[in-house]
Formats: structure tokens, C-alpha cells, sequence
């Protein structure tokens, strides 16, 4: 009798709980996962990779780098692509590296539109290092990084390419193998001055 009474008393209370009674709270939530899952996804950036003068992105060595640039940077996806003068197994001469900038600011729009919201890298091989260079100066192309792999700082005349480098404001990874002769360290003196001054090479 007494733990019926006590039963009916608990049931009563728990139908009709006073202000002295302490409420049943709901149970934590779990920790945002999901949108940690997102948010990480969100912030891996997305790469476009030109290749150079010579050969297509179909080419060993961007295929490589393709693969090494995703690893690295936890790309959701490396974009690579073929300027239209070598397509579809043409072997022409490359046109001027100002040429190729408007095709190749087509690309990166394209991929722009496709993933918005995502950081954009800019990376490209000797010649498509320096139209990479050039496109992200452009006014509506908001890259966060260039990468360059192996830039042609100089020109088959000597003069030195740094007027792009120089206008730029996003920071510039340089993936160089600088040459250098027997006994002759003066080759890089010019290459040396323009780290000095590249704005690009400052922090903060």
C-alpha cells in the first residue's frame, strides 16, 4: 500500500511538476561535427595548374605535381587545362605569355563559378607560372596564393620579368632551382635583388 501511494504520488508530481521540483533538463547536444566537417570543407582551397611552354597537362610531370598539389593542400579539386594553342596534340610555338592571358582568365572564372566560396591557388609551370602571375593581377580574379613552379624570371634577351611579381599583392610561393655555374655566383645576383625587393615577400 505505501509504495502504491508513493507510486501514484511520484506520478501525480511528475504530471504536474511545482516550481520546488527541479526540471528534467534535455541532454547535451553533441558537439557541431557536421559543421566542423563543412566549415573544414569550405576552407580547402581550389587549385588551377598550368602547364608550360612545352607540354600538356596531360604530361607526366603535371600529372605529378597535379597529384602533389591536391595532397598538399587538401584541394577539393586541381583543375588543369590545355591552352588553345597546343590542344588536342597540337604542337605549335607558344604565343607570348600575354596572350594567353585572357584564355586562362576564362578557366579560372569557369572554376570560380563552379566552387565559390573556396580559397583560390593559382599555380602554373615555368610559362604558366608567369600567366598565372598575370591573371591574378586581374581585377575580378580574387586569388589567395600563387604558386610558381620554376618562374622564367629571365627573358632569352637577359631582361628580367619582375614587373608582374612586383605589382602583385598576394603572396607568392617560388619553386626554384636556381643555376649556378662553377666558381661564377653572380648569375643570381639579380634574382637575390628581387627577393630583397618583391612586395610579395613581405609578411604581415
Amino acid at each position: 500500500m505505501v509504495t502504491t501511494r508513493a507510486s501514484k504520488r511520484r506520478r501525480k508530481n511528475h504530471s504536474h511538476p511545482t516550481g520546488d521540483e527541479e526540471q528534467e533538463q534535455p541532454p547535451p547536444q553533441p558537439h557541431g561535427i557536421d559543421d566542423d566537417i563543412k566549415k573544414s570543407a569550405q576552407d580547402s582551397p581550389v587549385v588551377v595548374l598550368a602547364h608550360g611552354a612545352g607540354a600538356p597537362s596531360s604530361s607526366d610531370w603535371m600529372i605529378r605535381w597535379k597529384d602533389m598539389l591536391a595532397k598538399t593542400l587538401n584541394a577539393i579539386e586541381v583543375v588543369t587545362f590545355d591552352y588553345s594553342y597546343i590542344a588536342g596534340g597540337k604542337r605549335r610555338a607558344p604565343p607570348k605569355a600575354e596572350k594567353l592571358v585572357d584564355f586562362h582568365c576564362d578557366v579560372v572564372r569557369k572554376v570560380m563559378a563552379t566552387y565559390p566560396g573556396h580559397p583560390l591557388v593559382l599555380a602554373g609551370k615555368s610559362m604558366g607560372s608567369r600567366v598565372c602571375c598575370m591573371v591574378a593581377g586581374e581585377k575580378d580574379i580574387y586569388a589567395s596564393a600563387v604558386v610558381c613552379l620554376g618562374y622564367p624570371l629571365k627573358g632569352r634577351n637577359g631582361a628580367l620579368r619582375d614587373d608582374t611579381l612586383l605589382q602583385l599583392k598576394v603572396p607568392i610561393l617560388f619553386v626554384q632551382r636556381w643555376a649556378v655555374s662553377t666558381g661564377k655566383v653572380g648569375g643570381c645576383k639579380k634574382e637575390n635583388e628581387l627577393r630583397e625587393r618583391n612586395a610579395c615577400d613581405r609578411r604581415g
